[in-house]
């Protein structure tokens, strides 16, 4: 994660996904996980830091449709931006 600052459950950035520009809701921070092994650190950890990996729920303000990396590599790909900045 390249973010300024820390991220926590109930946090809501625009999530842009090819042409689709959302709002989405940080619902659940479930695992964080070592960027590099991806080894399970913590479950359930308070939040994410800059430099940190994570396995996240989000939940879109409106339906989506996002392709699965692996099946479709180009239409997987997703950025998070955090419109306050």
């Amino acid at each position: 994660m390249n973010h300024p600052g820390q991220i926590s459950q109930g946090y809501c950035p625009v999530l842009d996904c090819h042409t689709s520009h959302i709002a989405c809701k940080f619902n659940e921070l479930q695992v964080k996980m070592d960027k590099r092994s991806g080894k399970k650190l913590e479950d359930n950890p308070k939040f994410l830091k800059n430099g940190e990996a994570g396995l996240v729920n989000l939940v879109p303000s409106k339906p989506m449709c996002v392709e699965s990396f692996k099946t479709y590599p180009p239409l997987g790909r997703f950025a998070v931006r955090d419109m306050r900045l």
